[in-house]
């Protein structure tokens, strides 16, 4: 077999792809915190919750501190397979439900399926939420060889049950089956095990995809929504909130998970030739907001809000392919990017004409200006909401929920020690330190400074944005104290000409009325591809 054998299957591929020389392609392995806050991992500059695995990677690679996802989880996982603004395939507006009869179109071409053409193994772990009513939608038909975890958008963590409407159903898979078996067994648990096992089992021959999409730290069901084990939550008696101290235990199992992850590449020697991403699908929901504690501080907004708060994910990636690893990266990037970004590391770049992601890779690589000058945050008409930032200037119209969760939130977490030796300690700082890739502690310190947003006790000059656009210099000004649309009218006018043009590319929202006969009751209380079988007669008094 020729040694460039990968090289060959590109030119079977009908000109998507241009082929550019390389090394054995790295495995990848994409972790995606569903609902994880900025200000939720101390390189952002918290103290309260250590997350001394996820800092450890972040430190010794590149901090994306210029990085934007979708304002809602199905939008910017889209997005990410997609390598498309949400507005192109028509998964603008909120999210999928598990009785809803679409998915994202089977005409898109996902990330999965462009890497399978280049001899990569696909596995994801975790959840979908991108299509379950028939099976062609479902991970297996979409590029993956195997999953484990669950197709809708949350669930709980021991019974692994979703409550959504129309009704309540069990939703864990192993592949197509119902994973019964894994009931009472903690999900980010389950993720991490299998995670693990699919490292150990990998024939390295072949370049591995691993897309692990936790559950954590999404609330999970109304009855009990923040659910860890009690010896985790009990390590956080210092945190007096008792619904951010369960979040802290959470979200420590998470880090947990991203440490043992790495030690398993280290194990199988995969780490030095792989790409870790790590990042948000959208910003926290923070003080209650969907039954959850996360903290966007300082940042204005919460998930599903085009704020800052809504919109600038936290996220890093890790890799000894980049030149330059240890550093803040300014570099403007959208969630669409991750596609062509990933293929260029892979060592193929994309004819990306029919995209709306553009390659960073060589400018993280090289630490050079970002090809991507624009990012378009959403237009959602159904809300009457949008947001696009061009350069410095973030223009915003609309909103969501009435403006009822348009402010400042925290807590801000900067009251404890940081303490350096635990991040250096923990299995993925020992993992990079067995291949001379940990940061040390000056450099640590640094870039913790760099990575932290302050904006200080400043006076806030009002926006309402339902009544007239708003407009933010984001560099200067990333809290979005300062409205100055009113000082600068020509910009709002040229960004607002902008969004229309975009407008005009738009793909109305695909998203459809629940289908009866969705409901889990009539599938023995399970979350199903419903559209592929036949189903008893649903009439109003059902």
């Amino acid at each position: 077999m020729l040694p460039s054998r990968w090289f060959l299957l590109l030119l079977l591929i009908s000109g998507s792809v241009l082929l550019s020389a390389t090394q054995t392609p790295p495995h990848i392995v994409f972790i995606v915190a569903d609902d994880l806050g900025f200000n939720d991992v101390g390189f952002h500059g918290s103290n309260q919750i250590l997350t001394p695995n996820i800092d450890a990677l972040a430190y010794s690679g590149l901090i994306l501190n210029n990085y934007y996802v979708n304002p809602i989880c199905t939008p910017s996982r889209s997005a990410i397979m997609t390598g498309k603004y949400p507005i192109h395939t028509g998964m603008q507006h909120s999210v999928l439900y598990g009785a809803e009869p679409r998915g994202l179109p089977l005409t898109e071409k996902i990330l999965p399926q462009y890497l399978k053409e280049l001899g990569y193994v696909n596995r994801i772990v975790g959840k979908w939420h991108l299509g379950s009513w028939k099976k062609e939608y479902t991970p297996l038909y979409r590029g993956f060889v195997s999953h484990l975890g669950y197709w809708t958008g949350h669930q709980d963590y021991f019974d692994h049950t979703a409550v959504e409407n129309p009704g309540w159903g069990l939703d864990m898979r192993r592949n197509m089956s119902v994973a019964y078996d894994l009931h009472g067994k903690y999900s980010t648990d389950i993720f991490t095990e299998e995670s693990v096992k699919l490292i150990k089992n990998h024939n390295t021959n072949k370049p591995l995809f691993l897309y692990l999409a936790h559950a954590a730290v999404h609330s999970g069901n109304p009855y009990e929504p923040l659910r860890a084990p009690d010896e985790e939550v009990s390590k956080f008696e210092d945190i007096e909130d008792f619904k951010r101290k369960r979040f802290a235990a959470m979200l420590s199992k998470l880090d947990k998970s991203v440490g043992a992850v790495v030690e398993a590449l280290s194990c199988r020697n995969m780490l030095k030739n792989s790409v870790i991403v790590f990042t948000s699908d959208n910003g926290g929901p923070a003080a209650g907001f969907n039954l959850n504690a996360a903290s966007n501080y300082p940042l204005k907004g919460v998930k599903n809000t085009l704020w800052e708060g809504g919109i600038r994910g936290a996220a890093f990636i890790w890799s000894s392919l980049i030149k330059k690893n240890s550093r803040v990266s300014s570099q403007l990037m959208q969630v669409a990017d991750w596609l062509p970004t990933l293929l260029e590391a892979a060592g193929v770049t994309m004819n990306s004409s029919s995209l709306d992601g553009i390659s960073i890779w060589n400018a993280l690589a090289q630490d050079t200006e970002s090809p991507r000058k624009e990012v378009l945050h959403n237009i959602d008409d159904i809300y009457g909401n949008a947001a696009l930032t061009v350069s410095s200037m973030k223009l915003i119209q609309g909103t969501t929920y009435n403006a009822a969760w348009d402010n400042w939130y925290g807590p801000s977490g900067r009251d404890n020690t940081y303490n350096v030796s635990l991040i250096q300690e923990s299995p993925a700082g020992r993992a990079l330190k067995g291949i001379n890739s940990l940061a040390n502690a000056k450099i640590i310190k640094t870039l913790r400074a760099e990575a932290t947003v302050i904006c200080g006790d400043v006076e806030k000059i009002k926006c309402n944005p339902v009544k007239a656009a708003c407009l933010f210099n984001v560099t200067e000004d990333p809290c979005e104290y300062k409205n100055i649309a009113d000082r600068f009218p020509d910009i709002v006018k040229e960004l607002q000409s902008v969004l229309q043009k975009y407008n005009a590319t738009a793909v109305p929202p695909r998203n459809l009325p629940l289908d009866p006969r969705g409901n889990p009751k009539y599938w023995n209380y399970v979350f199903t591809n419903f559209g592929d079988f036949d189903v008893p007669q649903v009439t109003a008094n059902n």
